[in-house]
């Protein structure tokens, strides 16, 4: 096991840049999701780890060892790809074991691992068929194994989970989880769904264009998204835009102006703002509560299209007048609503988010920003 460091990593082909200076500090043992739209860099960041391509400037460290011009068998990292990759006339054993064969390891030490790995991911009883012969999962499974036998220092993750259907994802997601937890190696994984990223990482980097938009626990990209993109980009539904005017700032408390909300008083940080700049305010599609606001609450109009239940929870669509775009509440359980029906929508003061229009930074202010 080892630490993983980027710093200033750039790649560029010809006089395009794909990354612009990436730092990262990841812990040994650490398992770190990077997550962003296509094209963002996601992947080319991973075969920068990898040794799959190399840096234009910067550097890469495993533990204490700077890898940068460092071949990728001799970086100690294991690489998990989409497509399996696997041997498609090799038996399952002999895909998990060729790699260390080519490596001429003992025969005793290839078995042991083998067999170790099979174990760990219940595929013994399918060492001896070939992979047409395997379930998507079954073959993810092989893949998988094929990066444990090498016992590396980095375990490297590239949308593993994208070619199989919902219900496999989620079972095999829950598996690499687990794998984690068994093995504490430090791993890196590369995805665009953000509900993987939120519900297996240690820490989330988000990605946007080739730079580190924010790199934290996943908590803390949900409830303090550092701009617009990240917000927007992480929570499912998105998060809800609203536009408006920063209308007076008395300290640390500003008052902004949005059509259909009336007078909102937020606290903010201060600093580069002033009167007149445009906002946008976030809102969470499950922080809205369809009721009249009480004490330290805001509340809104808001018009019902129609809604969705899928039984546990209500999706409930519609408009804010003076809002162009659609609206998104999340109501647990099973509520009927009346199309072209008008609401009162309430939320706390604490659930707001507030983002300057310089940039789409984030400057609302909440208890736990200290």
């Amino acid at each position: 096991m080892a630490s993983l460091s980027l710093e200033g990593v750039v790649k560029a082909f010809g006089e395009h840049p794909i990354i612009r200076g990436v730092d990262l500090s990841i812990a040994d043992g650490e398992f770190v999701v990077l997550v962003g739209p296509s094209g963002c860099g996601k992947s080319t960041l991973l075969r920068l780890i990898a040794g799959l391509e190399g840096v234009t400037a910067g550097r890469i460290r495993i533990g204490e060892h700077d890898v940068s011009a460092v071949g990728p068998a001799k970086r100690g990292v294991a690489m998990v790809f989409q497509s399996y990759a696997l041997y498609p006339h090799m038996s399952v054993a002999k895909n998990l074991s060729f790699g260390l064969e080519n490596l001429r390891m003992d025969r005793a030490e290839i078995d042991r691992r083998v067999g170790e790995a099979a174990r760990m991911l219940e595929i013994e009883p399918l060492l001896q068929r070939r992979p047409r012969e395997l379930s998507g999962g079954q073959r993810q499974r092989v893949a998988i194994g094929r990066a444990i036998v090498r016992d590396p220092s980095v375990f490297l993750f590239d949308e593993p989970l994208s070619n199989l259907d919902a219900a496999l994802r989620v079972q095999t997601r829950g598996e690499i989880t687990r794998l984690h937890r068994r093995l504490r190696t430090t791993m890196v994984y590369v995805t665009h769904d953000q509900i993987e990223a939120m519900t297996m990482a240690d820490r989330i980097a988000v990605m946007n264009r080739g730079e580190v938009e924010q790199y934290g626990p996943p908590l803390e990209l949900f409830d303090r998204p550092a701009n617009l993109f990240v917000a927007g980009f992480i929570g499912s539904p998105k998060m809800n835009f609203f536009s408006g005017r920063l209308a007076s700032l008395t300290g640390r408390d500003a008052e902004v102006h949005l059509p259909g909300f009336g007078r909102m008083v937020l606290p903010v940080d201060p600093s580069g703002l002033a009167l007149g700049d445009p906002v946008t305010l976030g809102v969470r599609p499950s922080h809205f509560e369809i009721r009249a606001a009480a004490a330290g609450e805001f509340a809104v109009p808001f018009a019902v299209d129609y809604a969705e239940s899928v039984g546990t929870e209500t999706y409930v669509y519609g408009r804010v007048a003076g809002h162009a775009a659609d609206v998104v509440v999340l109501v647990p359980g099973h509520r009927p609503v009346d199309e072209g029906a008008t609401l009162s929508l309430a939320v706390p003061a604490e659930r707001c988010h507030l983002f300057h229009g310089a940039g789409g930074r984030r400057i609302s202010r909440t208890p736990a920003d200290g």
